[in-house]
């Protein structure tokens, strides 16, 4: 559980630092490159403590690779709908299921 919320919070920095700067395109991009490589810095904080956190849990590479993924799809459809104030269409619900099919597959030989 401590590796899916380290994730998570990973995510939500890596999130606005990548696509958070659309929100601001009248700033110059050198300084939005230095705003985001800021955040990205924070990331790094929780991904590298979650993943080996995981991994000395016993979680595969693979698995906390899917793992990364499908938070990572969570997040962002949030802050595409609340941030963006873009629409959540059916392909996105057809990726999701398409990631959850990944996640049945990796952890396959844990059931």
């Amino acid at each position: 559980m401590k590796t899916i919320l380290l994730l998570v919070c990973s995510n939500l920095f890596m999130t606005l630092a990548w696509y958070g700067h659309l929100k601001f395109t009248d700033k110059p991009l050198w300084l939005v490159v230095i705003a985001s490589w800021g955040i990205a810095f924070v990331e790094y904080w929780f991904a590298v403590p979650a993943n080996r956190i995981g991994y000395q849990a016993g979680f595969t590479v693979g698995q906390l690779k899917v793992m990364q993924e499908v938070i990572t799809l969570v997040v962002f459809a949030g802050f595409a709908v609340w941030v963006m104030g873009e629409p959540l269409k059916w392909n996105h619900a057809a990726a999701f299921v398409c990631l959850i099919g990944a996640v049945g597959f990796i952890f396959a030989d844990k059931f």
